[in-house]
């Protein structure tokens, strides 16, 4: 069955990095598309980040030139590295797979940046 499994939140304080790894399987995850979102406490889930098959990527406006996405096919594993990290960044950051059978998630993993 299709799993997403996320990691690396932690708490940090502002200015700081994370990297956040999703673990793909169940699917033919160098096929598609590939996103984080992230949830902060009363606020509606957003897309942070997506990465293309071919390795294209796009960003919120929030998170330009701060966060990278990328992928290791052969890991079956997606990144988000996250740098300069502000209080707003505090949320849970969710993988997201939309695959023909429907669209999947993870658990998510919590990210606090707070000093």
């Amino acid at each position: 069955q299709v799993q997403l499994v996320e990691s690396g939140g932690d708490l940090v304080q502002p200015g700081g990095s994370l990297r956040l790894s999703c673990a793909a399987s169940g699917f033919a995850f160098s096929v598609y598309t590939m996103n984080w979102y992230r949830q902060a406490p009363g606020k509606q889930r957003e897309l942070v980040a997506t990465i293309t098959r071919g390795g294209s990527t796009k960003y919120a406006d929030s998170v330009k030139g701060r966060f990278t996405i990328s992928r290791d096919n052969a890991k079956n594993t997606v990144y988000l590295q996250m740098n300069s990290l502000k209080p707003e960044d505090t949320a849970v950051y969710y993988c997201n797979a939309e695959l023909v059978l429907g669209s999947y998630w993870g658990r998510g993993t919590q990210v606090t940046v707070s000093s």
